[in-house]
């Protein structure tokens, strides 16, 4: 069998969701209202959604290791979640005033984050942006730093080396800024400067050569735009440092890593930073996100000051939606057992991955882990995942599918999370489909081709 028939057999499989795209096409470009939700040889159209497992258009079950881009910690529909917000529609969806259950949602957010003020959104977009806004406005300093691959959200601030081709990105140390889409302004990559994740050396350079006009660094403090890439074991701290020798901001865009432990990326790896974006898993579901840190900087935010605002704010089914999730569902009881079931999951696909002598990588932090097919020895940058096999990932994602499981989001820069309702039960019907896909791995020679969104 190879990956030629895998496909075939999903287009057999799911006509429904082939006709209702190519009837979408028509309506909305490429057929679908997310770049990052396209695939070939057509994205699967969902009908419902329950626990670990959605259904598709034409009755396929699936469980589901997307949980929508890592935002469904909390799994589909909790009964509790569910029951709560049944209440809150009785009451009102949105208010246009505060809702008085927001400084009940503040505290709980401060404290579990660390944070010393807090402001509400509704995506990861919005507080990546905003975050970009108060550094510039607290340092009087124009320029950002980012690093290379990685993901903020596509406001134009931060649209920038995203998903470079090799032939612009210039030398590993010092990459050269590469707009990621038509119709940005000039001035986008003229303020933002470009350094490698993981690479101290890239980042020194930059500030020596911009450091008074650096107003802020931000990065996921795991890439997770890169499938799973930790920092080195210094990394997080010698850019707290360098941060504090410049009077830089240090932005943590936790809009994923928020959901991946209890307390966040600080609690793991002790480095504070300024400001942190919040996001995903936060909501249980229902559109959240937040923008906290150091209250001199997050007291800039008001009338007259630096300009935040948004109607859907802090709506009350947000609030209480990120009430319920974070007292009730994502404790931390409950997301240490999913940790536990990721790492039966990555210890399953090594070992399956080892019996069957493919090459390959599984990287893992708790909930969620990447598999990478390529003969590297690790993946620490965004160089080193270009030389992964991204057609073979698409290949294993298509056969992964026809055996009724969703093996992780979209893409091979992209990773699995486990939710809280996962169960063991899940994790060996995973590892049972991988063992079947996993000859057809290995006996693949010429993969196809990714389809790259954008």
């Amino acid at each position: 069998m190879s990956f030629s028939t895998e496909y075939e057999k999903f287009m057999k499989r799911a006509p429904g969701s082939c006709k209702l795209f190519e009837e979408n096409k028509r309506l909305a470009p490429f057929g679908v209202h997310s770049n990052y939700r396209v695939h070939d040889p057509f994205p699967i159209f969902v009908r419902k959604a329950k626990g670990s497992r959605i259904w598709d258009v034409d009755g396929n079950e699936y469980i589901d290791f997307n949980m929508a881009f890592g935002a469904l910690v909390a799994g589909h529909s909790h009964p509790i979640l569910v029951e709560e917000l049944k209440k809150n529609l009785e009451e009102g969806t949105i208010f246009g005033h505060e809702s008085s259950e927001s400084i009940m949602l503040a505290k709980i957010i401060c404290g579990r984050f660390k944070l010393d003020m807090v402001r509400f959104n509704s995506t990861g977009m919005e507080v990546t942006m905003y975050a970009v806004r108060l550094a510039r406005a607290y340092t009087g300093r124009s320029k950002i730093m980012k690093f290379e691959g990685c993901y903020h959200g596509s406001n134009d601030n931060l649209l920038v080396s995203v998903k470079p081709h090799l032939s612009k990105t210039g030398h590993i140390k010092h990459p050269i800024p590469v707009p990621a889409s038509p119709g940005l302004s000039p001035e986008v990559s003229k303020y933002t400067v470009v350094a490698q994740f993981n690479d101290v050396e890239s980042v020194d350079r930059l500030f020596e050569k911009y450091g008074d006009e650096i107003a802020g660094v931000i990065l996921e403090p795991v890439a997770m735009n890169m499938g799973v890439i930790e920092p080195d074991p210094e990394f997080l701290k010698t850019l707290r440092k360098l941060c504090d020798e410049y009077n830089s901001v240090l932005i943590f865009d936790e809009v994923k890593t928020c959901g991946k432990w209890f307390g966040g990326a600080e609690e793991r790896y002790g480095v504070k930073p300024d400001l942190k974006a919040l996001g995903k898993a936060i909501g249980g579901g229902i559109p959240l996100s937040a923008i906290g840190g150091r209250k001199e900087i997050m007291e800039l935010f008001g009338p007259g000051k630096v300009s935040h605002a948004g109607t859907f704010n802090a709506n009350p089914l947000s609030v209480k939606a990120g009430i319920i999730t974070l007292e009730k569902i994502l404790t931390r009881d409950a997301m240490e057992k999913a940790a536990k079931l990721g790492e039966q999951l990555a210890k399953g696909y090594r070992d399956i991955i080892e019996d069957y002598k493919i090459k390959a990588l599984v990287s893992t932090i708790g909930i969620s882990g990447a598999v990478l097919f390529t003969d590297q020895e690790h993946v620490r940058n965004y160089r080193e995942l270009l030389k992964c096999d991204f057609g073979k990932w698409f290949g294993y994602f298509i056969s992964m599918l026809n055996r009724g499981i969703i093996p992780a989001a979209t893409g091979p820069d992209e990773q699995w999370t486990i939710s809280v309702q996962h169960t063991p039960e899940d994790i060996e019907k995973h590892l049972e489909a991988f063992k079947e896909v996993a000859p057809i791995v290995k006996g693949v020679e010429q993969p196809l081709e990714m389809v790259e969104a954008v």
